[in-house]
C-alpha cells in the first residue's frame, strides 16, 4: 500500500520495504551501482591507445570514447531524475541497470569507431536512469543529520574514487583480457544488481501528473554535443572557421531553446527558479561543473602521459593509479566527519585548493619523468583534495531539499558533474592538441620530437585544469552560504536538521 509522506508515495509490499537492518545493505547496492556508472567514464582511459589502434581512431577523436558517454549521461540525467520521481525510483534504477548492461555488451562487440561511440552514448542513457534514482533512494532511506552525512560520505567516496579505480581496472582488464573487457565486465554486474534490487530497495515515487519533458532533454543534450564537437574539432578546422562558428552558434541556439522549453512547459526538467531558490544548491552545482572539468581531464591526460611518453603498458599504467584511488577513499571517509564538524563549505574549499595544487604540480611533468617524481606524490595530494571536494559537494547538493525534490536535486548534481567533465575534456583536449601541434611544427615534424611535444600539451592542459579548480574554490567561497554550512554542521551534530532552512 502507499504511505504518504508529504508529496512522496512510499510503495511498500512484500520484501520491498527497507528495514533498519537492510538500509546499509541497500546503501551498499546503490553505491556499487553508482561506482560502476562513475567508473565507466574513466575505465576506458587506459584502454584508449588499444581502442584507437583496434578501431582506427584519430588522436583528436579518441575523446569521443569518453564524451559520448558523459554527454548523454549528463544530458539525460534530469529526465532520469524526473522519471524516477514520478514513475518510481526503484523501477528506474532497475531499468537503467538493464539498459546499461546491454549497451556495454554492444560496446564490447564494436567493430568500428562509430559503433563504439553509439554504444557508449546508450550506456550514458542507462547511467542517467540509474544515478539520480540511486541517490534519491539514499536520501529517502536515511534521515538528515550525522547518519545521512555518513551515508553520503560513502556515496562521495564512491563518486570520487570511481574515476581512479576505473583507470586501475581498465589497465588490468586491457592487459589481461583485451580492451573489450572494460565494457563486457559491466554486463554481469549490472544484471546481478538489477536482480537483487527488489529484495533490498523500497519503491517510492511522487504523486501527481506524469508528464516528461523529452523535448528539453533532447535539446540540452544536442546543444552540449554540438558545443563539445565544435571545441574538439576546432583545432583541425580553425577557431575562426565557418564550421566552428556555425556549430557554436547552433549549440547556443539549442541551449536557448532548452531554457525557453523549461519556462513554457507544464512539467519542466529544471523549474526556474524552483529548486534554485536555495542559494547553496545553485552554488554547489556551479562548483560541481568546475570540479569535474578538472577531474575528468586529469585522468585522461595522466593515462596518456604514462603510456605515450613514459612508455608504460596498460597494466602498469592502471596499477599506477592505485595510490590515487586509495587516497580518495581514505580522504572521503575523513571528509564525512569533517563536514559534520565544520560544515560543507570549508571542506569543499580546502578540497578544491588541494586539487588545484596537485594539478599545478602535474603541470611540471617532464619527458624523462619517473613514477616517484612525477606521479605518486602529485596523485596523493590530488586524492585528498578530490575526496574532500566530492563528499562535501554531495552533502551540500541534497541538503535542504524536500523529499519530493530529491530526484531533481540528485539529477542536477550528477548533470553538473557529467557536463562539466565533457566540457572540460573538450576544452583541455583542444588546448593540449593545439600546443602539441605547435611544438611539432616548430620541430619540423621530426617524429623524435613527439614525446616532447606531447608533454608540452599535457603540461598546458594540467595548468588550465588547475585554473578550473581554483575558480571553483573562489566561487564556492563567494556564493555558498557560510551560515547554511554552519547550521548544517550544528544540526548534524544534534542529529536533526530542518530540511529547508539549512540550505536557504
Amino acid at each position: 500500500m502507499a504511505v504518504k509522506t508529504g508529496r512522496v508515495a512510499l510503495v511498500r509490499g512484500g520484501s520491498s520495504g527497507t528495514t533498519q537492518d537492510k538500509r546499509w545493505l541497500a546503501l551498499a547496492l546503490l553505491a556499487a551501482a553508482q561506482f560502476v556508472v562513475v567508473l565507466d567514464a574513466a575505465i576506458v582511459n587506459v584502454a584508449l591507445p588499444s581502442i584507437g589502434h583496434a578501431l582506427d581512431f584519430s588522436q583528436d577523436n579518441l575523446t569521443w570514447v569518453v564524451n559520448a558517454y558523459t554527454l548523454t549521461f549528463g544530458g539525460f540525467l534530469l529526465l532520469g531524475g524526473r522519471m524516477a520521481d514520478l514513475i518510481g525510483r526503484r523501477a528506474m534504477f532497475i531499468s537503467g541497470l538493464i539498459l546499461f548492461a546491454f549497451a556495454s555488451l554492444a560496446g564490447g562487440l564494436a567493430q568500428s569507431d562509430t559503433w563504439l561511440i553509439v554504444a557508449r552514448a546508450i550506456q550514458g542513457v542507462g547511467a542517467a536512469l540509474v544515478s539520480p534514482a540511486a541517490l534519491a533512494i539514499v536520501t529517502n532511506i536515511f534521515t538528515d543529520g550525522a547518519e545521512r552525512n555518513k551515508a553520503l560520505g560513502v556515496w562521495g567516496a564512491v563518486a570520487g574514487s570511481g574515476g581512479a579505480a576505473g583507470v586501475l581496472f581498465g589497465g588490468m582488464l586491457t592487459h589481461w583480457a583485451g580492451w573489450e573487457w572494460v565494457l563486457f565486465v559491466n554486463v554481469p554486474i549490472g544484471l546481478a544488481a538489477a536482480a537483487i534490487a527488489p529484495r533490498l530497495l523500497p519503491e517510492s515515487r511522487n504523486e501527481g501528473e506524469r508528464h516528461f519533458d523529452i523535448a528539453g532533454a533532447v535539446s540540452i543534450t544536442a546543444g552540449l554535443s554540438l558545443l563539445v564537437y565544435a571545441l574538439v574539432d576546432a583545432n583541425n578546422v580553425g577557431w575562426a572557421s565557418a564550421q566552428t562558428i556555425g556549430l557554436i552558434a547552433a549549440a547556443v541556439a539549442l541551449m536557448a531553446a532548452f531554457v525557453a522549453i523549461e519556462l513554457s512547459t507544464r512539467s519542466p526538467l529544471v523549474p526556474f527558479p524552483g529548486i534554485f531558490r536555495i542559494r547553496t544548491i545553485s552554488a554547489i552545482n556551479v562548483a560541481a561543473v568546475l570540479i569535474a572539468m578538472a577531474l575528468f581531464s586529469m585522468f585522461f591526460f595522466i593515462s596518456l602521459y604514462m603510456q605515450q611518453v613514459l612508455g608504460y603498458d596498460a597494466l602498469k599504467a592502471g596499477i599506477s593509479y592505485l595510490p590515487l584511488a586509495g587516497g580518495i577513499i581514505v580522504s572521503a571517509g575523513l571528509a564525512s566527519s569533517l563536514v559534520t564538524r565544520f560544515g560543507f563549505k570549508l571542506v569543499l574549499i580546502v578540497g578544491l585548493l588541494l586539487t588545484a595544487g596537485g594539478l599545478v604540480w602535474f603541470s611540471q611533468v617532464s619527458v624523462g619523468g619517473s613514477y616517484l617524481g612525477d606521479i605518486l606524490f602529485l596523485s596523493l595530494l590530488a586524492a585528498v583534495g578530490l575526496g574532500f571536494a566530492f563528499v562535501s559537494m554531495t552533502v551540500a547538493a541534497v541538503s535542504g531539499v524536500e523529499p519530493h525534490e530529491s530526484g531533481l536535486a540528485s539529477g542536477l548534481i550528477n548533470t553538473s558533474q557529467q557536463i562539466g567533465g565533457a566540457l572540460g575534456l573538450a576544452i583541455l583536449a583542444s588546448v593540449a592538441n593545439s600546443r602539441t601541434d605547435h611544438a611539432m611544427t616548430a620541430a619540423h615534424g621530426n617524429p623524435h620530437a613527439l614525446p616532447n611535444a606531447l608533454t608540452e600539451g599535457f603540461q598546458t592542459a594540467f595548468s588550465v585544469g588547475a585554473g578550473f579548480a581554483l575558480l571553483g574554490a573562489l566561487l564556492g567561497f563567494l556564493l555558498i552560504s557560510g551560515r547554511a554550512s554552519r547550521e548544517h554542521a550544528e544540526a548534524a551534530q544534534r542529529g536533526e536538521l530542518d530540511p529547508v532552512a539549512v540550505a536557504a
